[in-house]
């Protein structure tokens, strides 16, 4: 059958949509793409099933003490850190691990380090030494015989949908300093590592801190269905994915047209580029520096002048080749025409990379167009990086601003007038004069992040691109009059 979306478009039900389709199942129409979308019936409930435990833990929030939210991340993080408890996560992690590559996923995200397992730990408390922010007092308006104060409040219930990121479990407990509630669903590869955590760490920290059943609550299921479910809940009072950027466009989406707020968190990948000025060491420490793993903050794309080029791409190139080096692998390289001159032929031999399922022989360097400047690579063992040759500063603006998602772009200059024009002319949420992966919350401000926005769908209202859990609140009015005969 015809399906109308969009308003003047039309798209049709396949044969396997509608062969699928049961009585009590849920179908979104996205109306930006035309995108059919089934939720079965059991897992649609799934889903709201755990947005009513969470609206439950909201209401009853009122009556829980800063003492006692204080009382949960300590008890989180204790968990976390004690060895007996994780160890019941890190086996959990250790099967998601290994059944994700036995379907060829990659798992750079997915594996529960040492270091990210401290990383969870030190956000939780820091969470826990967090002053509260509820009920604080912004401004206050004095009248004669009344004053109006206006009081940050609990925005309401957080939905939260992140793929395969353990840590990010832990951070998202943020939003509960700032009194709110919040659902999770996380992606099918770490959902076993997931329900570990709830068992073995956080349900035991929400029960010793005596908060309300449901405060925290796990969308049990690996379908992606219940992503889409829970995006389409109207009781959510914000919606947040992470993850990779068409699924978080599509989650978006899906959210928009429900009437929720939405912050995304798919699309990264980070510029540097070089100034007249830049000096040599420092541009090799900090394209180095910035391909350690890869992450959203990873050095995606390096614009060189022109006028430098014959000097610095040889040293992009060495410097390349020690980050594979430190990743235990072979760096790839892509390459526009104007750069290529400046490459040696050498590169363009077929090699090992390391892809997600398992190396792969190609070229270490290929051309990519010109007008391809912002693909974001998705790499696993090999850092990918993009390689364009520019006349000016002026112009790697330019082309940040149209091609990239508009995240994050450091200048490598000496002079101050440079990095001055630089961020006055980039368009971009974060700016720096080095490396590019201290674009992070916990690392560059003390403070967990549920997730780092770009700009490609325009600046955000209010608010930096960080998103973490003292900032999800609204502001409440409240009056107070000690005139009993005031009137209008």
């Amino acid at each position: 059958m015809a399906v109308l979306y969009g308003g003047d478009k039309v798209t049709q039900v396949s044969s396997e949509l509608a062969a699928s389709f049961q009585p009590g199942d849920h179908l979104i129409v996205v109306q930006s793409t035309g995108d059919l979308l089934h939720v079965p019936a059991a897992v649609h409930k799934t889903a709201t099933d755990a947005v009513t435990a969470a609206a439950r833990g909201f209401q009853s929030i009122g009556g829980v003490s800063d003492e006692q939210i204080t009382t949960f991340y300590a008890e989180f993080a204790a968990k976390l850190a004690d060895d007996d408890a994780f160890a019941e996560i890190a086996l959990a992690n250790e099967r998601d691990v290994e059944a994700a590559r036995g379907r060829g996923r990659s798992t750079t995200r997915l594996v529960l380090s040492a270091q990210m397992r401290q990383d969870m730990i030190d956000g939780l408390k820091i969470w826990q030494k967090t002053a509260s922010v509820r009920n604080q007092v912004l401004d206050t308006v004095a009248h004669e015989g009344w004053q109006v104060d206006l009081m940050r409040s609990g925005l309401g219930i957080v939905g939260f949908i992140f793929e395969g990121r353990p840590n990010v479990f832990a951070d998202a407990t943020g939003v509960l300093r700032s009194g709110n509630a919040v659902v999770f669903r996380i992606g099918s590869d770490a959902l076993g590592t997931a329900r570990a955590i709830v068992r073995h760490a956080l349900a035991p920290a929400v029960a010793a801190a005596g908060l309300p059943d449901g405060i925290v609550s796990l969308v049990d299921s690996p379908a992606r269905a219940a992503g889409w479910a829970l995006f389409s809940d109207p009781r959510l009072a914000l919606a947040v994915a992470r993850g990779s950027g068409a699924a978080v466009g599509q989650l978006g989406a899906v959210a928009r047209q429900a009437g929720i707020p939405v912050s995304l968190h798919g699309t990264g990948g980070a510029w540097i580029v070089t100034g007249a000025t830049a000096d040599a060491a420092r541009f090799a420490a900090a394209v180095e520096n910035s391909l350690d793993r890869k992450v959203c903050n990873t050095l995606n794309t390096c614009c060189i002048l022109e006028s430098r080029a014959a000097e610095l791409v040889p040293v992009f190139l060495d410097a390349l080749d020690r980050a594979g080096s430190n990743c235990g692998s072979i760096s790839k390289l892509h390459v526009t025409a104007n750069a290529k001159p400046f490459v040696p032929d050498g590169w363009f031999s077929e090699v090992a990379i390391g892809r997600a399922e398992g190396d792969v022989v190609e070229p270490r360097a290929e051309l990519i167009e010109a007008d391809q400047l912002g693909l974001e690579w998705e790499w696993e063992a090999s850092p990918e990086v993009t390689l364009t040759v520019v006349p000016d500063q002026e112009t790697a603006a330019t082309l940040f601003n149209e091609q990239s998602p508009r995240f994050g772009a450091s200048l490598i200059a000496e002079s101050e007038e440079e990095h001055e024009r630089f961020w006055a002319t980039v368009d971009a949420p974060f700016v720096g004069n080095g490396f590019t992966r201290w674009i992070d919350g916990q690392y560059a401000l003390n403070r967990p992040e549920l997730g780092l926005s770009n700009w490609q769908g325009g600046r955000l209202f209010g608010r930096a691109g960080v998103l973490s859990g003292d900032s999800v609140f609204t502001v409440r009015t409240r009056a107070t009059q000690t005139d009993s005969r005031l009137r209008r």
